[in-house]
């Protein structure tokens, strides 16, 4: 048996910059445990697996653009959500299987999601993701503080765990000790605004099996919230300041949060599974 495999970097500005992400098209779902194997096997933040079979629960696309199931997996976990995963599937579908569409829809644990191509650019359409300040004292952003090496602001508990810092080069110097990092599934944030662009970003998630995310989407869905109030704007430039870094986009609109970026093709291959 063979499967399609391909490798992309999303937001990425430069060749070996942004997040790689796996993406492999399926004929049918595999068994959940072999998904689960071949995202370990290829040991990348996030895999991705589509089929062009929707659940029932799906229901109709939201229109006429092609539409896809779509799963993630990191190496240890499936996730709810991943932005630069779902990004690299959109550029592997509009290059090699509807290079007239500008559109792709998917369905997902987190409900039909959307790219569309401008150009160069892919616009990456997620839900925009809430967040309430907490105290820096508390538990989790205390244990969170003395695991990264840095001295919160504020902190803020949504989807994940952000600590506001001073300023951009606190972000970039943090030194991660994963051996005291808490115990959680959740992936913590470190932020702050941005010497060059309005904020900048790390992200770590130990407990999901990706000490470090090189450029996080999803993240993002929750930050530019934050930034937006925080600067009074809707429009936002971000750069996440992982060791590979990559550039976004951020645009709210109501409920959803567009990001905007380019994909970069690194390899496309076969893998031979047993029958």
């Amino acid at each position: 048996m063979e499967v399609l495999l391909h490798q992309l970097d999303a937001f990425a500005d430069v060749p070996f910059s942004g997040n790689p992400a796996a993406v492999m098209p399926l004929l049918s779902w595999l068994p959940d445990e072999l998904l689960q194997r071949l995202a370990e096997e290829n040991n990348l933040a996030e895999t991705a697996f589509y089929t062009s079979a929707l659940p029932p629960e799906a229901g109709a696309p939201p229109d006429n653009s092609p539409a896809f199931h779509l799963r993630w997996f990191t190496p240890s976990v499936e996730v709810e959500l991943c932005g630069h995963a779902t990004m690299a599937a959109a550029a592997q579908i509009l290059d090699d299987m509807h290079p007239g569409a500008d559109r792709v829809h998917f369905y997902t644990r987190s409900g039909w999601l959307r790219v569309d191509r401008d150009r160069d650019d892919l616009v990456l359409d997620l839900p925009s993701v809430s967040s309430v300040e907490i105290d820096v004292h508390e538990d989790i952003p205390k244990q969170l503080a003395h695991a990264l090496g840095v001295r919160p602001l504020r902190a803020f508990e949504g989807t994940d765990v952000i600590l506001f810092l001073t300023a951009e080069h606190e972000v970039r110097d943090a030194r991660p000790n994963f051996s005291i990092f808490p115990a959680m599934k959740r992936a913590a944030i470190l932020t702050a605004e941005g010497d060059e662009v309005d904020f900048v970003s790390r992200v770590f998630a130990p407990g999901q099996g990706v000490p470090e995310d090189p450029v996080t989407g999803s993240a993002h869905a929750q930050l530019a919230p934050l930034w937006s109030r925080e600067l009074g704007r809707t429009t936002l430039t971000a750069r996440q300041l992982s060791r590979r870094g990559g550039s976004l986009r951020c645009h709210l609109s109501d409920d959803r949060v567009r990001l905007t970026g380019r994909c970069r093709r690194y390899l496309d291959g076969v893998v031979r599974l047993p029958d």
